[in-house]
């Protein structure tokens, strides 16, 4: 037996983490998967965590927790699910999650973050060099990768000279 997923990066997010876990379960979530430190693995490790019943109340819903945790909300529709993904101060990644690009490329385009990605959780954005990555609001500013992130590394100038020279009259 040997880990499929890596460790987190230090005692301090691993403790942000399990805050941010025992909090949506005090608060009433339900552990689908996961939800524990696993420090038989090593001492920053954490099992991958699916969390239901959860709520805007809960400190996961409005921090970024940087770990193996996902937490799945009901919404009544469409609109509510765009509501509340863009109610945060954060926009780093969403993912949308269906077989109609059409509805996918729509909602997409209303999400208030440097990357969507469609059936897929991050990879697809984050595997592509070509394809700038980066977050909005306080998730980050400006991106890397692609022409716009390679851009950010420049200065621009522009020098223009004059090749025709004034016609001298006598």
């Amino acid at each position: 037996y040997k880990p499929d997923m890596g460790s987190l990066s230090s005692a301090t997010q691993l403790d942000s983490v399990v805050r941010h876990v025992s909090d949506a379960l005090d608060k009433g979530a339900t552990v689908l998967a996961g939800g524990k430190a696993r420090p038989d693995i090593g001492p920053y490790f954490f099992e991958p965590t699916v969390l239901t019943d959860t709520s805007p109340g809960m400190t996961l819903y409005c921090e970024e927790t940087f770990g193996p945790v996902v937490a799945l909300y009901r919404v009544s529709g469409t609109a509510e699910a765009i509501g509340r993904a863009n109610d945060s101060n954060y926009g780093l990644n969403f993912s949308v999650w269906t077989r109609d690009t059409d509805k996918a490329t729509e909602i997409a385009t209303q999400l208030q973050a440097g990357s969507v990605n469609v059936n897929e959780a991050y990879a697809a954005s984050w595997g592509s060099v070509d394809a700038a990555m980066g977050g909005w609001k306080d998730s980050g500013v400006g991106s890397r990768h692609g022409e716009h992130g390679f851009l950010k590394y420049t200065n621009t100038q522009t020098v223009a000279i004059q090749h025709l020279l004034p016609i001298a009259r006598p």
